[in-house]
């Protein structure tokens, strides 16, 4: 049923039933916030939005590709993360609909796709013809389409990166000041899966502020994400946009379309090279990336910081273990001295002084335990000197 184009409106309260979710991977959301369910395979989605197979494939869920904008003759493509979608000049294609990530994507979507000026429109349907004036007066206020279905995704892609660092935050903090008070398997293997989850996030962040950089960094890429624009400036701008016609077109919007058109006729002819609107738009939220991104550099540093800390705490207890050793060995030197002349004197020798024996005894014992002493006393005062043991 995928080859013969077969579409399902989806209700805005209610939903697509779950049950086809697996067939049905794209929702349509057209200017006035509308969305519809298709069930069409890609030969279907590339001769609608006038794109190549190598574009589609990179919103392939099924294979890794890294974040990018591209901006193509009628769409821009769109993958950022769990964001993957077709904007053209009057509608988005977003892929997997029903994903949760994607859920407040779409309603998103439906909420700010609808011009300001539809609004004003409804509201000033019973008033005087200087009501209309006023809604004429406001189009040059409105931004195209495709730039404010573009920021609803990286607004939506920012935040949920934003989140995901601030919940990193609040878990990572916390272990690594345990782990700095005690040092354990268990407090170091969760801050070991911590930092994991880290780095992770951080290489996300960082494709996605590369990808703004990259757009910023040049202005013909970010002329070619102008659709409404290039739309103006063909020869028909509304029907000669290449694209298959599924539905029939209201006449509420093809006014709209027309006013836009209109409109960016207008900004074609006064300098096709402008693209201030969508450089302010992009800086914004490379803005904010940048700021997910240093924070994730400080929890980095704090974590390299913590580590170091840690490395000096086992260094010091290793360097105290080497004292106590130099303690213990120097001792060992010490009484083998003594056993050494308890050893000698407990050799069966005749001496000349045996009657003597209790008077010597007690001399022999006071001087060995002396002269041990001294080697001891000898042996610290030079490993002192030497630097080899802490004053």
């Amino acid at each position: 049923m995928g080859r013969d184009g077969y579409i399902v409106p989806v209700d805005p309260q209610v939903g697509p039933k779950k049950k086809t979710a697996s067939s049905r991977s794209w929702i349509l959301m057209d200017a006035t916030g509308e969305g519809t369910v298709l069930d069409v395979d890609k030969y279907a989605i590339m001769h609608r939005v006038q794109i190549h197979a190598r574009d589609l494939r990179i919103l392939d869920p099924l294979l890794s590709y890294p974040s990018t904008i591209l901006g193509r003759e009628k769409a821009i493509v769109l993958n950022l993360e769990h964001i993957k979608a077709i904007i053209t000049a009057e509608e988005v294609l977003l892929r997997d609909p029903l994903d949760d990530n994607v859920i407040p994507v779409v309603e998103e979507l439906r909420r700010r796709l609808p011009p300001i000026n539809a609004i004003r429109e409804v509201q000033s349907d019973g008033k005087e013809l200087g009501g209309q004036n006023e809604v004429d007066t406001g189009e040059e206020d409105e931004s195209p389409f495709e730039f404010r279905a573009l920021e609803v995704a990286l607004e939506a892609i920012c935040s949920f990166l934003a989140a995901r660092t601030t919940e990193l935050e609040t878990a990572a903090y916390p272990a690594l000041d345990e782990l700095t008070s005690k040092i354990s398997s268990r407090n170091l293997d969760r801050v070991r899966k911590l930092k994991s989850a880290m780095t992770r996030l951080t290489a996300r962040v960082q494709k996605v502020r590369d990808e703004l950089e990259q757009l910023l960094d040049d202005d013909d890429d970010m002329a070619d994400l102008y659709l409404s624009r290039k739309l103006a400036g063909a020869s028909s701008p509304v029907s000669g946009s290449g694209a298959a016609n599924w539905f029939p077109m209201s006449p509420t919007l093809g006014s709209k379309i027309s006013r836009a058109s209109r409109a960016s006729v207008a900004t074609v002819r006064g300098d096709e090279d402008d693209v201030e609107e969508l450089e302010m738009l992009l800086e914004a939220y490379f803005m904010q990336i940048d700021g997910t991104l240093n924070k994730l550099t400080t929890l980095r540093e704090y974590i390299d910081d913590t580590e170091d800390y840690i490395n000096i705490q086992l260094d010091n207890h290793r360097n105290q273990l080497i004292q106590l050793e130099l303690f213990l060995s120097s001792g060992t030197v010490s009484l083998s001295m003594y056993s050494l002349v308890a050893g000698i004197f407990g050799m069966n020798i005749p001496y000349t002084w045996n009657d003597h024996y209790g008077y010597m005894f007690k001399w022999v014992v006071i001087c060995a335990g002396a002269f041990c002493a001294i080697v001891f006393v000898f042996i610290i005062s030079y490993a002192r000197y030497k630097g080899l043991v802490g004053s």
